[in-house]
């Protein structure tokens, strides 16, 4: 007697037109016309259009194969008689398969034909950047949304332990952004674990005014001040040569970030650090594979931070890194990313110390649960398991990635090197190996032509441009009501920032480029040019 319930059972069918015997999977229960979804399976002898599903052996008196690529619905009465039974877990695993091949169809119909669509001049938005991505990424995601482990889980752990041998490190922490990341670095030095090293308010961090402002607002949200030295022009970093004249008994940090992917002289500022006891952050979210003696840039000072955002060298959505080798400070950002807590248990997990009911923490009870003492004042800055899904993807194809952007610049800098009368290229740091984010353009002065001008020509034409982020910072309204030499201070004019500021911009060099639009922009650079 057939059982009232159907799915994951394997059954002998009849077709009653022909009298043909088959061998189906039920894969749902009867409809409301007695109609159920079934897959055929065949032997693996037969020859099976399309993707299979091999059946471990045991279940059938045969060694069979699922043809995962075809669902019918048959009537109930084509049911001759129940033959096996699968177990759950075998059931999920043949629809979860059969899920993934549906999305790569979906995929290879929808995504696949958009990455060879012709470039049309004067009609094709050339964008400065933007996510690339195959059925990979797809069915991490699928993998990971059926899970519904919606918070830190599996994939999470995946990524961070892929990122941290990427990188060479110890320890990596994936968290909802670069700028979080930023946060979380910086906050690692205001922790009390540092003792004499602990960053306090008023203490001074050295960084540059050119880049991205969530380098310095942690710095300045906490309390801290931040010190600004100007740029070299040509490779955008900071000009080393003022660190001395920026150092007072009250530094305790440098934080500075790798330019548009373009290593600064880490030689200099880490020699710098050591020599006067100084921590260093490296803002790494634009630099991911770049390198600087052979090294990964973000692995040099005490902590490296990374952001994921869409236009970065790889992507999750949302999401960015801090990594380090240095155990306490890994504690300590462990600790403030997930609420300022004192355990250390991974999400879903409880009592990895064996101690949760059994401690003395501060003035709190005895006994106290562990889960809920917090030895820090932080934040909920995790991600979710579906963006670390997606950047165990996007891992595998960052050394292509790196190789493309590399490629990318050097083809727009040999194009456009002859019109230096009119620009200054970014030039990579000496002893480096830039995974560029941008290719970067400075207006020589006394021109007839101002930024704005070019830049307005180039997005008029479906090019699409930035500028160096803030150019310099303490020009912004987010500085208004902060006094210079008390809330931050000042080494020089900073005349590089300002230069930036008013005469720099840049054009992209993502993977997702081709020729035919890079052979544009520099057309519509050269013609832009002419007509002055």
């Amino acid at each position: 007697m057939i059982s009232i319930t159907y799915t994951g059972k394997i059954f002998e069918l009849v077709d009653p037109i022909n009298n043909k015997s088959m061998t189906g999977l039920a894969l749902s229960e009867p409809d409301q016309t007695d109609k159920i979804e079934f897959v055929f399976i065949n032997s693996v002898d037969v020859s099976t259009e399309g993707k299979t599903f091999p059946l471990p052996d045991g279940i059938l008196t045969f060694q069979a194969v699922i043809n995962i690529d075809i669902i019918m619905k048959l009537k109930k009465e084509m049911i001759v008689k129940e033959i096996s039974v699968l177990n759950q877990d075998l059931v999920e695993k043949i629809l979860r398969t059969m899920l993934l091949n549906q999305a790569e169809r979906y995929y290879d119909a929808v995504y696949k034909p958009k990455r060879t669509v012709d470039f049309v001049e004067n009609k094709t938005r050339i964008q400065y950047a933007g996510r690339v991505f195959d059925a990979a990424e797809i069915n991490y995601i699928i993998n990971s949304s059926i899970d519904f482990w919606l918070t830190y889980g599996r994939y999470s752990k995946k990524f961070e332990t892929k990122l941290a041998k990427y990188l060479g490190v110890k320890h990596a922490l994936f968290v909802n952004s670069g700028s979080s990341a930023n946060l979380l670095a910086f906050s690692a030095l205001t922790s009390h674990l540092l003792k004499d090293r602990q960053v306090k308010r008023g203490d001074e961090i050295i960084t540059v005014a050119s880049g991205f402002p969530t380098t310095i607002s942690p710095i300045v949200q906490y309390g801290a001040v931040p010190v600004f030295i100007d740029i070299d022009i040509e490779t955008l970093n900071a000009n080393v040569d003022q660190l001395e004249m920026a150092l007072s008994s009250k530094s305790k940090a440098v934080m500075l970030a790798h330019t548009l992917g373009n290593p600064f002289n880490i030689n200099a500022v880490k020699t710098f650090c050591e020599k006067n006891n100084l921590w260093l952050i490296e803002d790494n979210c634009d630099a991911l594979g770049s390198t600087y003696a052979g090294k990964i840039t973000g692995t040099w000072g005490d902590i490296g931070t990374s952001s994921f955002y869409p236009a970065h060298h790889i992507t999750t959505g949302e999401g960015g890194a801090v990594y380090t080798d240095n155990p306490i400070l890994n504690k300590i950002m462990l600790s403030i990313r997930d609420w300022g807590r004192d355990c250390w248990c991974d999400s879903g997990k409880d009592n990895s110390c064996g101690k949760r009911f059994s401690g003395q923490f501060g003035t709190l009870p005895f006994g106290y649960d562990h889960k809920y003492v917090y030895s820090h004042f932080g934040y909920n800055l995790k991600a979710t398991d579906i963006q670390a899904a997606i950047g165990c993807a996007q891992l595998d194809k960052l050394p292509e990635f790196i190789q493309k952007r590399k490629a990318n610049y050097q083809y727009l800098y040999k194009r456009l090197i002859d019109f230096d009368k009119y620009f200054i290229l970014s030039k990579a740091t000496p002893d480096s190996d830039p995974s560029w984010f941008g290719f970067l353009m400075t207006l020589k002065d006394n021109l007839n032509f101002k930024r704005n001008d070019i830049v307005n020509y180039l997005e008029s034409h479906h090019i699409q441009t930035r500028n160096l982020f803030a150019g310099n910072i303490v020009k912004h309204p987010c500085f208004d009501a902060l006094q210079n030499g008390i809330d931050y201070r000042i080494i020089g004019n900073l005349s590089n920032s300002d230069k930036v500021m008013n005469d720099s911009f840049w054009i992209g060099v993502y993977p997702g480029m081709n020729k035919e639009s890079m052979d544009y922009m520099i057309n519509m650079i050269q013609e832009f040019i002419r007509m002055k």
